[in-house]
């Protein structure tokens, strides 16, 4: 396969998925998805950090073929509070910290406050993080105003690091009359090729085979 570059630059690309073991060129390893699992057995193989978030071991890893130069983990600023959200009693006015954690007393929380419908969606969750000095009864109205905005059709931006949720909303925004099989066949071949991994219709060439 011919893959053709910014500046008119053309460099092969194999449709065989390689042997992460074997890949010397950072370019040839982020034109593959490789799972968290795969990219945190890689770290401990070559003598890399195995913890963090996967966007970070990618860096990680990309740096080193790049350059030869092992990075380190990423340095995060220590806790400051010594709320136990696991085990505190929440109310409406209770603040969020830096120390917020989901879990299940958090969840009794907001089921109490908003009933069974409630869910840690992605955007949710997000604003949680960012949004620490809140409270409680701020977060309770942000869900409601984040639900309202679903309702209304509305869709949340899926950040890039969550490639599967993205590539499955666009397949059924595509395809409604198909099965989450048919999404996940698609996703499956979608990932052992290079390049990038957003849906096209091609990727459908896989349900007919």
């Amino acid at each position: 396969m011919l893959c053709h570059l910014q500046g008119g630059e053309t460099r092969v690309v194999s449709d065989t998925r390689p042997d992460l073991a074997a890949i010397s060129d950072p370019a040839v390893f982020t034109d593959w998805y490789w799972l968290k699992a795969e990219l945190i057995d890689h770290c401990r193989a070559v003598g890399l950090s195995a913890t963090g978030s996967k966007a970070e071991l990618t860096e990680r890893i990309a740096h080193l073929m790049a350059t030869g130069e092992r990075l380190g983990p990423t340095r995060r600023p220590r806790s400051t509070s010594d709320v136990d959200w696991a085990r505190a009693a929440l109310t409406p006015e209770t603040v969020i910290t830096d120390s917020y954690r989901n879990g299940p007393n958090v969840r009794r929380f907001f089921e109490a406050e908003l009933g069974p419908a409630f869910s840690f969606t992605i955007e949710f969750m997000a604003w949680m993080k960012a949004n620490v000095g809140r409270t409680l009864g701020d977060a309770t109205a942000e869900w409601r105003a984040i639900d309202a905005r679903r309702r209304a059709g509305e869709k949340a931006e899926i950040p890039a690091g969550n490639q599967f949720n993205r590539y499955v909303r666009d397949f059924f925004d595509a395809n409604p009359d198909r099965s989450m099989d048919d999404a996940r066949a698609c996703w499956a071949a979608k990932r052992n090729r290079p390049g990038h991994n957003r849906y096209e219709s091609a990727d459908l060439d896989v349900l007919a085979d």
